[in-house]
């Protein structure tokens, strides 16, 4: 039997990518909101903060290490099935790989051993830094990997010379066009994602009256950030989209399922995408509306899939589909954060159990709503892995044998489930544990120690600090 290796590589990378990307979505939001409860600490003294703070960071250790182990195989990736692609933009991958890991993951590691280990060993405002760096750490990391995977989309700064990228403007290749809708896009979306499991497992404690006092402080903290943040995501989405629509036509014919090019396109709210036939069967949309978002003129046109070659067109059904759930989970989002600012009267947002309920249920959307616009950009790219540059066929290895990528992806889909399951296992542990409410004696000690912390006359770190219960320690 005749494997191709090109379709089974994409099959690779997409799985590896898609499990991937749900941790550093989820640490880069919660690495900040961490960075503020150590900061509210600091500054107040409440040991409310300490529990919240403490749980968070335990969520965090699990799911940054869940990342990091899934995300090593990516690069290795590159080499063993994309070896043209590798060779090809040597010259402008490799350097911002290397930024990356320079600036981002050496500042992540060094400081994440002081926020995990070092509460009890460094003063309350060195702790304060680590979490900031940490958190600090997470964005650079995330520019500089949605930077390069943007150039890939909208490619900018460079030349082709012997079939090697030779970049002419760092400036332009970092920066690209569709780079700065991209990253806020995705930064949003990471607060989204924090927002939501910091408001589900929250809810779900205040269901079960766990620490009320601690997990009402974390309810509202969240619902105020997804009050503000779900629009903007939205505002920033449309931006993308029309960004989108200029530099990758192609791309939004898929995401409309619109196959020829005309003005007034009406939004498919449903339809079956028939890429064989070149058509939609049981379309069900609303007139003029694809045209109004798209161009912001309701007789706008719309680029159709017509336009180029059968062979240039990505998988229609999926970029279709992909994009209506991502649109759908956001419009559920807002509507969960209008809510809450509803039931803020009287309290009913600690207490309305459908609320709370369904609050536990959106831990998942922004997880689902992040892999289904991936697959709207990656899958809405094909089939080029450079756009208009260099296609996926071009890109693959070509002594990779499609016995040798089959073997390859069963071998990640049997490990990452190992890894999966063991993550799940130990968060689980952590949620049903919750938050542990230290003595008075422990809130006392550590009330005392932050007091004279929010003095401004204060070093940065005398060196005389003594943390909480120091003298119980050998």
């Amino acid at each position: 039997m005749e494997l191709d290796p090109v379709f089974l590589s994409r099959l690779q990378f997409a799985f590896v990518v898609t499990f991937h990307a749900i941790f550093p979505v989820f640490t880069i939001g919660l690495a900040s909101y961490l960075a503020l409860l150590y900061g509210l600490l600091v500054r107040t003294g409440n040991p409310a903060w300490e529990r919240l703070a403490e749980f968070w960071t335990k969520v965090f250790a699990i799911v940054f290490g869940m990342g990091v182990v899934s995300g090593i195989v990516m690069a290795f990736q590159f080499g063993t099935n994309w070896s043209n692609f590798s060779q090809a933009t040597s010259n402008f991958i490799g350097p911002m790989l290397s930024y990356e890991v320079v600036t981002a993951f050496f500042l992540e590691a060094g400081f994440l051993g002081v926020l995990l280990f070092g509460r009890e060993r460094v003063s309350p405002r060195v702790h304060l830094f680590a979490a900031i760096m940490v958190a600090l750490g997470t964005f650079i990391s995330a520019f500089w990997i949605l930077s390069t995977n943007s150039w890939m989309q909208t490619p900018a700064g460079y030349e082709m010379r012997d079939g090697m990228v030779h970049v002419t403007s760092w400036i332009e290749a970092i920066f690209n066009p569709s780079f700065p809708y991209r990253f806020m896009h995705m930064a949003l979306a990471s607060f989204l994602t924090g927002g939501f499991v910091v408001c589900g497992v929250s809810a779900w404690y205040l269901l079960r009256g766990h620490d009320v006092e601690a997990n009402r402080k974390a309810l509202s903290m969240s619902l105020w950030l997804l009050l503000f943040a779900t629009p903007a995501q939205a505002i920033i989405g449309d931006f993308h989209g029309v960004n989108t629509l200029e530099h990758q036509p192609t791309k939004v014919a898929a995401m409309e399922g619109n196959w020829e090019r005309d003005a007034g396109v009406p939004l498919l709210l449903f339809a079956w995408p028939d890429q064989e036939g070149a058509t939609n069967h049981f379309e069900i949309g609303i007139p003029h509306a694809a045209s109004l978002i798209l161009t912001h003129d309701p007789n706008g046109v719309v680029p159709g899939l017509t336009d180029v070659p059968a062979d240039q067109r990505p998988p229609v059904w999926i970029t279709f589909f992909s994009f209506r759930v991502m649109v759908g989970l956001g419009v559920l989002m807002i509507a969960f954060a209008v809510a809450g600012l509803l039931l803020r009267r009287g309290d009913r947002v600690y207490h309305n159990r459908f609320f709370l309920q369904g609050l536990r249920l959106m831990t998942v959307s922004p997880f689902i709503a992040v892999t289904a616009g991936w697959f709207v950009t990656e899958v809405g790219r094909a089939p080029w892995l450079i756009y208009g540059v260099m296609t996926q066929a071009e890109a693959v290895t070509p002594s990779l044998s499609g016995w040798m990528a089959l073997t390859t992806l069963i071998g990640y889909i049997l490990v990452y489930a190992v890894v999966f399951i063991a993550g799940v296992y130990y968060l689980g542990r952590v949620i049903r544990q919750g938050m542990v409410e230290g003595d008075v004696q422990d809130v006392q000690d550590v009330t005392r120690a932050m007091r004279p912390m929010s003095a401004s006359h204060v070093p940065f770190d005398d060196g005389q600090y003594q943390p909480p219960n120091a003298d119980s320690r050998s």
